[in-house]
């Protein structure tokens, strides 16, 4: 059985200053001394939750996804967490996942959060992204994704018993407002017991440029909707090890994957 060693970065961030941001990121990942293989940034890392694409957007060829690239090879880690992207006149709030060789995979935000009239700025993306590391298997999601469980949902591929299921760790990455923060813990609860995965969620702290707060409540949940790790109104770096064993256990002994329903999903 493989075990996963992930850092979650909780902190706050420098309002529309991507170079600010990058150095202030740069400094916590180079302050670990445990050994990890996967850091996890928060949603608009480099930027704050910004309705100002236009002014900040990069293409994939800029200075954030380069900054990404150096450190996940200088650190041999997975580098994960979303900035904002143009790409064909379009811009999208754009999850990175940077492999130590400088291969990545990309995910689109697929909820755009029209309270904040985020879907008059960004296109929203249409495809999930599952990643594999060490025989895991991540789903990738960011932020306003939570609220909706058909985007998360597991469906049933592979045929083996132990990997019956199409993933075994959520990751959401976050700008959540405090106000709120109860929705946020819940539904990563709910997220990994309707799921039978591990769930983590990062979100950033502080006052956003717009005045909004945001108390972190990142955590980590088991396929029980055990709580393991939270944190709130303070900035954190924690580092911590998944079994995939205890996974499987749980899966082995309560399968209540192999009665849901099927189902397919079909973006517009």
């Amino acid at each position: 059985m493989s075990s996963l060693t992930f850092t979650i970065i909780q902190t706050q961030l420098h309002w529309e200053d991507k170079a600010a941001n990058r150095r202030m990121l740069e400094e916590k990942i180079n302050s670990l001394t445990e050994k990890t293989e996967v850091v996890i940034l928060p949603e608009m890392f480099s930027t704050g939750f910004s309705m100002k694409p236009g002014q900040l957007a990069e293409d994939m060829d800029g200075e954030t996804v380069a900054w990404m690239k150096r450190i996940s090879a200088q650190k041999k880690i997975i580098l994960t967490g979303s900035l904002i992207i143009k790409q064909d006149d379009k811009y999208m709030n754009r999850l990175v996942w940077m492999l130590p060789n400088g291969q990545m995979g990309l995910y689109d935000k697929r909820h755009l959060f029209a309270y904040a009239h985020e879907d008059e700025h960004y296109t929203a993306g249409s495809k999930r992204l599952i990643a594999s590391v060490k025989g895991w298997k991540l789903n990738l999601l960011v932020c306003y994704d939570l609220r909706f469980p058909v985007w998360s949902r597991q469906g049933q591929h592979a045929p083996d018993k132990h990997q019956g299921l199409e993933y075994d760790i959520l990751i959401y990455v976050a700008n959540w407002p405090e106000k709120r923060s109860h929705m946020w813990r819940t539904l990563l609860q709910a997220r990994a017991i309707e799921n039978q995965c591990f769930c983590i969620g990062v979100n950033r702290v502080g006052k956003d440029g717009n005045g909004i707060q945001h108390s972190g409540d990142s955590m980590v949940v088991n396929p029980l909707g055990e709580v393991l790790y939270h944190k709130a109104n303070e900035e954190d770096i924690y580092t911590f090890t998944l079994q995939k064993e205890d996974l499987i256990d749980i899966r082995e002994k309560m399968p209540f994957w192999k009665d849901a329903d099927p189902f397919l999903i079909i973006p517009d």
